[in-house]
């Protein structure tokens, strides 16, 4: 649940971004490779964060 959580608030803080790079005028075609970037950032993040540590 908590994976969920996090990356909702990522999503919501990326499409403001989005949304901010589009008032801009940032071409479609960078806003759409930056938005992937951080898509797979905001994963790695997710995971990292909200995967459970191995007892050792």
């Amino acid at each position: 649940m908590s994976f969920a959580l996090y990356m909702i608030g990522f999503l919501i803080f990326m499409a403001g971004l989005v949304w901010g790079a589009t008032v801009v005028g940032v071409p479609t075609v960078y806003i759409g490779i930056g938005a992937l970037i951080l898509l797979g950032i905001g994963i790695f993040s997710a995971v990292g964060r909200t995967r459970s540590k191995d007892p050792s």
